[in-house]
């Protein structure tokens, strides 16, 4: 199941992903476009720090 941590990472990334539609729907394109590269690096930390706490609960 989703635990807190996991939650936190969608509010981050979904945060991210309005904060860009909007700057982008707004005229302010470039900020959107860099505010929208922000999604795939938080899943990927978010994908990182889940790997990490099962490699450390399986040892």
């Amino acid at each position: 199941m989703f635990r807190l941590s996991d939650l936190f990472i969608f509010l981050a990334v979904a945060i991210s992903f309005a904060l860009s539609s909007y700057l982008w729907f707004n005229g302010y394109r470039e900020q959107g476009l860099f505010t929208a590269l922000w999604v795939p690096s938080i899943l990927a930390f978010g994908i990182y720090v889940k790997v990490s706490a099962l490699l450390a609960r399986s040892e």
